[in-house]
C-alpha cells in the first residue's frame, strides 16, 4: 500500500524541476547568448520528446496506449490523483501475487507450537492446497484490497499538508523532519486501515483442519460477517485490537525508509547537477531546472562557442 505514497514522490524527484516550483533561491542569470541558444535546444528537445510520444502511441498496443493516456500526459507528467491510482494498483497487484506467504506466515504463528500442523514453509504450502484447495491461499484477500483505499488516503492525507504542519516548503525539510513525517504518515495510514487488517488476519487463521478453527475469537462465514461478528462480540474497538505492537513496527520502518528516500534523492539530484551538494537544496546556478537529466547533460555536451555572446561590428 505505500507504493503511491512514494512513487508520488519518486516521480518528483525523476522529473528534477518539482522542488525549483516552491524554491525562491536567486540564481545567477546566464547572458543573453546563453539564453537563445539554451531556448533553442529546450524546443528541440521538446518537440523530439513529442515525436518519440507520438511513435510510442502508434505502436504501442492498446493496452499499453490505453495506460498513457490514463495516467500521463505527452510529456510524461502524471498528477497527484493519478499517481494515487497507478500506485494503489500496483499495490493491488503486488499484494494478490505475494498473498499466500501472507497466509502461510499466518498459519505458522497461530499453530499449536506443542503439536504443530505445519513443519515448515514448504510444507504448510503443500497441506493448505491439498487440504483446502487453491482458494484457501487467498482467504481474506478481499481485505487486504480494500485496506489499500485508507491506506493510501491516509497517506497522501498527510503528504500534502506536511509544509502545513512545519510551515515550510517540503524541500527544506532536515532529514529529522522526513524521519518524523515518514512516522505520521505510517501512524495515521495504518490506524486507518488497520480494522480491514484485523478481519484478513481472522478469515486467514481460521480453518476447520486446526484445531479450534485456528484459535480464532469468533466464528464467520465472511469478510462482511466477519465484521460484524467482531464488533457484537467485542466491540468496535475489537477492530483495532493489536494496533500498538503494529505501531511500533511500522512506525520506525516508514521513518527510516522515508528519511533514507528523500537523502538517496538528493543524490541523485546532486549526480545530475541540479544542486551543489546532497546535504541541502542549495540550486546550482545557471541550471535550467526545467530540463530532465538527459537533456542537461547533452546540453552540457554542446560546443561552447554557441553560449559566447558575439561581438558587435563596433568591437571589431
Amino acid at each position: 500500500m505505500t507504493v503511491f505514497w512514494l512513487g508520488t514522490d519518486l516521480f518528483e524527484a525523476r522529473q528534477g524541476h518539482s522542488f525549483a516550483e516552491t524554491t525562491t533561491q536567486a540564481q545567477d542569470i546566464p547572458s543573453r547568448a546563453h539564453l537563445t541558444a539554451r531556448s533553442r535546444h529546450q524546443r528541440h528537445q521538446q518537440h523530439q520528446r513529442h515525436q518519440r510520444h507520438q511513435q510510442h502511441q502508434q505502436h504501442a498496443g492498446p493496452s499499453c496506449s490505453v495506460l498513457v493516456i490514463l495516467f500521463t500526459d505527452e510529456l510524461g507528467h502524471i498528477s497527484h490523483w493519478r499517481a494515487i491510482m497507478a500506485g494503489s494498483l500496483a499495490g493491488m497487484v503486488a499484494t494478490v501475487v505475494t498473498y499466500p506467504t501472507d497466509v502461510i506466515k499466518t498459519r505458522l504463528i497461530v499453530q499449536n507450537r506443542l503439536e504443530p500442523s505445519y513443519k515448515g514453509i514448504l510444507h504448510a504450502f503443500y497441506k493448505i492446497y491439498h487440504q483446502e484447495g487453491l482458494l484457501a491461499l487467498y482467504r481474506g484477500v478481499s481485505p487486504a484490497i480494500l485496506g489499500a483505499v485508507p491506506f493510501s488516503a491516509g497517506s497522501f492525507f498527510v503528504y500534502i499538508n506536511l509544509d502545513k504542519i512545519w510551515q515550510k516548503p517540503i524541500v527544506h525539510f532536515t532529514p529529522l523532519q522526513n524521519f518524523i513525517n515518514g512516522c505520521v504518515a505510517a501512524a495515521v495510514a495504518q490506524t486507518l486501515s488497520f480494522p480491514f487488517e484485523t478481519v484478513k488476519r481472522k478469515m486467514q487463521a481460521q480453518s476447520p483442519w486446526l484445531p479450534h478453527y485456528g484459535a480464532v475469537d469468533v466464528h464467520f462465514t465472511g469478510m462482511v460477517d466477519c465484521f460484524r461478528q467482531t464488533v457484537k462480540n467485542k466491540g468496535v474497538l475489537g477492530l483495532w485490537s493489536g494496533l500498538t505492537p503494529s505501531l511500533l513496527k511500522i512506525v520506525p520502518y516508514f521513518g527510516v525508509m522515508f528519511s533514507t528516500f528523500e537523502f538517496c534523492k538528493r543524490v541523485c539530484l546532486y549526480r545530475n547537477g541540479y544542486i551543489e551538494s546532497p546535504l541541502n537544496y542549495k540550486l546550482t546556478p545557471g541550471v535550467d531546472q526545467s530540463l530532465q537529466p538527459q537533456e542537461l547533460r547533452e546540453l552540457k555536451l554542446l560546443p561552447r562557442a554557441n553560449f559566447e555572446p558575439r561581438k558587435s561590428a563596433l568591437e571589431n
